[in-house]
């Protein structure tokens, strides 16, 4: 009973502090974090010390593939320089530093459990910053940096924190922290990617949205446990299951299937973040008792880790502005690149060399050439500027995870109690004060969102082609029924009025005419499927933004999902 009213507390809790959050326009992180802080001082409050398991096999698996999921594989393509070089060699930039800042401050901790000391405060939570720059209206693409960080940065520092906790019993070399790296994340890759394609091609035989969605509360742990099991990084294989899924679950899943996913997993992941946050803040009051039965000295684990909460924030902004010039230099060049390349394809689609080639390759060949042009136009039109690394650099707060990390250290790492309150100090210090700064940060620099006017032509352009394929569907004439029959003029005639350009929500025909009702479901669902095909034609040709392809098929599944409902009802 006990167990369950805290579980309710907490619950009620979050949900307040969440919607009060909104109201003061304060990131929901921060504020459940300073709720938490101010709760675990209150005298009636048990000691809370949570197996730190728990949030790292329990909490992280589904958070990071829930996050996974939702982030358009393209754009992680496109952006992937900028993501692994702050996901991995800001991470281990930061584990070497900071972990020769510890060995000097904490003479008898020894180098090895320094490192991984530095290896635990490494890597960013982006909850809180993405969460504010969706709020003032940052570019869809520095929210994909910093998405696409938090979600592989905590596979890089739990391998570094696993080759550290390893180097203090026994001897590591340099060279095998390199080979124990590249395995983990072969391993974790390949283990993504088959539970990714299982995942969707498995669950589109369920043929029920309430059983599929909860097939899929399991994806992150099968991907998980084995790799972890191998010795890899589960957390990379998480991403990558939530990127295979999020990608292939257009072409395999149904509508239905896809919409109750992501509000499930909304509802998930909110529950989930919010409590882990919350849970943050309850633990210090036991951190600082902890240090004291220790017979250690909390306030110097406070000055040691405000130092290196500055060393971490100081490394960030340094490797932040060579990676923006790298990425600018980048831009510049592709416009040689795309000349190259546009004269490249007008010599391949020449009369005289399509011969020269089998039509298969030929079209794979000229599919290439098109979506490195596209890349090339999103690098020119969305370069990242100065103003944008400024936020970048801004951003670096480190979350829950952190803390989690440094209580998984093994029991006989000296100062031990300390380590612990040193990276709670780190976590919530750049968590804080860069998460509570980083409004003021991004109306100072003055960066503007997504152009507005520049989307919504890219949107209609989009659906004009969406919508060319659906008059082709209905100009066809073996157009036939599922039996074999033609369609009605009428039901024909509605069709055509009612395509994705034409209007906005498609209206069935009266229900008391029944046979040409459901000759008019079946016929728009098959023109939602050569839409929905042709959509998946736009988005590998990389010729849109995924924002607006994510419009366009958010509009395709809400019909199809109309349509489905229907046949339901007429069924019971």
């Amino acid at each position: 009973m006990e167990l369950t009213i805290i579980a309710a507390i907490s619950v009620v809790a979050v949900v307040a502090v969440s919607a009060l959050s909104r109201r003061i326009a304060v990131a929901a992180p921060l504020s459940l974090v300073v709720v938490g802080i101010a709760l675990s001082f209150l005298p009636s409050l048990p000691a809370i010390d949570v197996d730190p398991k728990i949030i790292l096999d329990g909490a992280l698996p589904p958070l990071l593939y829930a996050a996974a999921v939702h982030m358009p594989a393209h754009d992680f393509r496109r952006d992937f320089k900028a993501i692994a070089g702050l996901a991995v060699l800001l991470v281990v930039l930061t584990t070497v530093c900071s972990g020769l800042l510890f060995n000097s401050l904490l003479p008898g901790l020894g180098l090895a459990s320094a490192f991984a000391l530095g290896a635990v405060i490494s890597p960013t939570d982006a909850v809180a910053a993405t969460s504010v720059g969706r709020r003032l209206g940052l570019p869809a693409r520095l929210l994909t940096i910093l998405e696409g960080e938090g979600l592989v940065n905590d596979a890089s520092s739990l391998v570094l924190l696993s080759s550290a906790v390893a180097a203090t019993t026994a001897t590591v070399h340099l060279w095998k922290i390199g080979v124990d790296f590249a395995y983990a994340v072969v391993v974790a890759i390949a283990i993504g990617v088959v539970v990714g394609y299982a995942n969707v091609r498995i669950r589109s035989l369920l043929k029920d949205p309430v059983m599929s969605t909860v097939a899929s509360f399991v994806v992150p742990f099968l991907a998980w446990i084995p790799a972890e099991e191998l010795g890899a990084s589960g957390a990379l294989a998480a991403v990558v299951a939530g990127l295979v899924t999020g990608h292939q679950s257009p072409r395999f899943l149904t509508a239905r299937d896809r919409l109750a996913e992501t509000v499930n997993w909304e509802t998930v992941a909110f529950l989930l973040e919010s409590g882990i946050f919350l849970l943050m803040g309850l633990q210090l009051k036991t951190l600082v008792d902890q240090d004291d039965v220790a017979g250690l000295n909390p306030w110097q684990a406070v000055a040691i880790g405000l130092a290196a909460a500055a060393v971490a924030v100081v490394l960030r902004v340094l490797f932040v502005v060579p990676l923006v010039a790298l990425l600018r230099q980048d831009a510049a060049r592709s416009a040689t690149a795309k000349t190259q390349l546009e004269q490249m394809h007008t010599k391949i689609t020449d009369p005289e060399m399509t011969g020269r080639f089998s039509a298969r390759r030929l079209e794979r060949v000229v599919e290439e050439i098109g979506r490195r042009i596209a890349d090339i136009d999103f690098f020119v039109k969305e370069n990242l500027g100065w103003r944008g690394g400024g936020v970048l650099a801004w951003s670096g707060m480190r979350g829950v995870v952190t803390v989690a990390a440094a209580q998984s250290l093994p029991d006989s790492t000296p100062f031990r109690p300390q380590i612990v309150l040193i990276a709670f100090v780190v976590a919530g210090t750049t968590l804080l004060a860069q998460g509570l700064t980083l409004p003021a940060v991004i109306r100072f620099l003055k960066i503007t969102g997504d152009d507005p006017v520049a989307d919504r032509a890219e949107y209609g352009a989009l659906l004009t082609e969406l919508s060319a394929q659906a008059e082709a569907v209905l100009d066809d004439p073996a157009l036939v029924r599922p039996d074999g029959r033609r369609y009605g003029a009428e039901v024909l005639d509605r069709a055509r009025q009612d395509t994705l350009v034409r209007s906005g929500a498609a209206a069935p025909p009266p229900e008391e005419d029944v046979a040409p009702r459901e000759q008019y479901r079946l016929l728009m669902l098959r023109i939602l499927a050569d839409e929905r095909a042709a959509l998946l034609v736009a988005r590998s040709s990389g010729r849109y933004t995924s924002r607006v392809l994510g419009r366009a098929q958010r509009i395709l599944d809400l019909r199809e999902a109309s349509l489905q409902q229907i046949a339901d009802s007429d069924e019971s």
